[in-house]
């Protein structure tokens, strides 16, 4: 049967098992658009800005571990991608983003909003081909079998990343056969063939011979659903865990075998325990990046064997050499670590230096932010959804599990993105929701707020409220003598501007308001602007800071 391209479009997202796709429609994509009122599998969210549409995409895909997806039109709408798109890829999403053209025979014409590359026009091609895993103007329906197989194979990929295919308008309006979907493989790709460095018997043999291992995991563990047999071989050998910021909730932080976050702005008892006292690195699925090396100190890895076992062969030894490299599915491996230790009859290695890795009692504390992230672990330690852009305090004081999933701001780290991104996961999952993020990028991103209500999204939007772009304040006064520059502002009124929205604005200035507000705000049904204020003055210590 004959279809128009812009169903089959709708089809193929369809086919791919996407449930929400994000964006603004425009002139030029409006026939996809078109198409999509009639989906009954496929509906369309509109954000306030393209930006936003990709961050909400993002978080959709990270919270559901499926394919995010975002529509724009050409021109503006195209370019108002590429931060969102950057996020993504650098972060490895399946996101799937469509956008319009201008018609070909418009081509080097001068088009309104034209991104052909033709004539001096913008060139969507090159501006794209940095941050995707595939991308394609689709300029003829010959090679359309070719170029959705493609798109689909990069997008159910182990190790996926953005996709973005450009429909002209004409196109778009075409006729093609609707048996084109039935030739391409919609199956997810199986695991990767596990490879070794080495045999079995290194394996047991390096764990065998530790006296202080310690496991280091990272989102890997969560992307294969690995929690359960993280936290069996944990507890069955005594090996602590530390995490990545990533894979902060790979094991329950409650556990007294969790060292907590691996990285410069934790709480730094990983790292001390890690440094002082461990014979053996276990990584599974972590990348060993700025943040967790502490700019890629060698003291983390001295003296130590290494174990690392991740799916993508890019993060094997990229940074140091490893005793034993797998590249196999992490939950594999813990499985055999388990089995070793029981065919062995392994006993539990030694935890007499916990202790000596605490916090020091002199750290700062900062108890208003300290008081509200013990109460969402408290009251939501089984369900819950927490995007956050600022990462630090978090990073210390909340305590994740497999059920309380955090979302940290990773990818290419913009501020902004943890509201747009909150509002976009709870499109797919019904569960309590919280966005944290600074008063400057709050401003980055505050309008898809009425994208929430159009919706009726529920989230609750807690604003770091300093008048400061913070990092940046900190920075030039341990930096560069106090001399600020382009980091203080005014903000607005919150409680008016929550009122414009027609959403419940709450101040917290104390422990007692953090008290108020769970004994009186609807967190999991209501949308919600919490303004936590803040001393501009008041800087975190991060590890290398002393």
């Amino acid at each position: 049967m004959k279809i128009a391209v812009s169903e089959l479009v709708v089809r193929f997202m369809e086919r791919l098992g996407v449930g929400h796709v994000f964006g603004m429609p425009g002139a030029h994509i409006l026939p996809v658009y078109d198409a999509l009122r009639g989906s009954t599998g496929v509906r369309t969210v509109l954000a306030k800005h393209e930006q936003g549409a990709a961050f909400m995409a993002g978080g959709y895909a990270r919270v559901t571990g499926g394919i995010g997806a975002c529509i724009t039109t050409a021109g503006p709408g195209a370019t108002n991608l590429v931060t969102g798109i950057a996020n993504a890829y650098a972060d490895r999403q399946p996101l799937l983003a469509i956008t319009g053209e201008t018609s070909t025979w418009i081509f080097g014409k001068g088009g309104l909003q034209e991104s052909s590359g033709e004539g001096g026009s913008i060139d969507q091609s090159e501006l794209f081909r940095a941050i995707t895993r595939y991308h394609r103007v689709v300029e003829r329906t010959d090679y359309l079998p070719q170029v959705l197989n493609q798109a689909a194979r990069t997008l159910l990929a182990n190790n996926p990343g953005p996709v973005l295919l450009s429909f002209p308008y004409n196109i778009q309006k075409e006729s093609v056969d609707d048996e084109i979907l039935d030739d391409i493989n919609f199956d997810p790709a199986g695991p990767a063939a596990c490879s070794r460095s080495a045999p079995a018997q290194t394996l047991a043999d390096l764990v065998a011979g530790s006296h202080y291992p310690v496991i280091v995991a990272g989102h890997g563990c969560i992307a294969a659903g690995a929690q359960q047999p993280l936290a069996l071989v944990s507890e069955t050998l005594g090996i602590p865990v530390a995490t990545t910021l990533k894979g902060k909730g790979a094991i329950g932080e409650s556990s007294p075998l969790a060292l907590g976050c691996l990285g410069v702005t934790s709480d730094g008892r990983a790292h001390r325990y890690i440094v002082d006292h461990a014979d053996l690195l276990i990584l599974l699925g972590a990348g060993f990046n700025e943040r967790t090396s502490y700019l890629w100190n060698e003291s983390l890895l001295a003296g130590k064997k290494i174990i690392q076992v991740d799916t993508d062969p890019d993060q094997l030894e990229k940074v140091f050499r490893a005793d034993l490299a797998l590249r196999c599915d992490v939950a594999d491996v813990l499985g055999e670590i388990l089995a070793i230790a029981r065919r062995d009859r392994l006993a539990r290695k030694a935890l007499d230096k916990l202790a000596e890795a605490a916090p020091p009692s002199t750290a700062p504390r900062f108890r208003p932010i300290e008081r509200l992230l013990a109460e969402v672990t408290a009251r939501y330690a089984r369900d819950a959804i927490i995007f956050d852009d600022n990462i630090i305090f978090a990073q210390s004081y909340l305590r994740a599990s497999p059920g309380l999933r955090y979302f940290p701001n990773s990818g290419v780290s913009a501020i902004g993105h943890a509201l747009p991104a909150a509002i976009g996961a709870r499109f797919a999952r019904a569960a309590p929701t919280f966005a944290i993020l600074g008063d400057g990028g709050f401003q980055m991103c505050c309008m898809e707020l009425m994208t929430a209500v159009n919706y009726g999204i529920p989230v609750n939007v807690v604003v770091i409220n300093n008048g400061a772009m913070g990092l940046i304040r900190k920075n030039q006064f341990q930096l560069y003598g106090g001399r600020y520059i382009d980091c203080d502002f005014r903000n607005p009124d919150y409680a008016l501007l929550a009122r414009s929205f027609g959403i419940r604005h709450w101040r917290v200035d104390s422990e007692a308001d953090v008290d108020g507000l769970f004994a009186a705000a609807d967190l999991t049904g209501a949308i919600n602007l919490i303004e936590l204020m803040w001393d501009k003055h008041a800087f975190p210590s991060y590890l290398s800071d002393r």
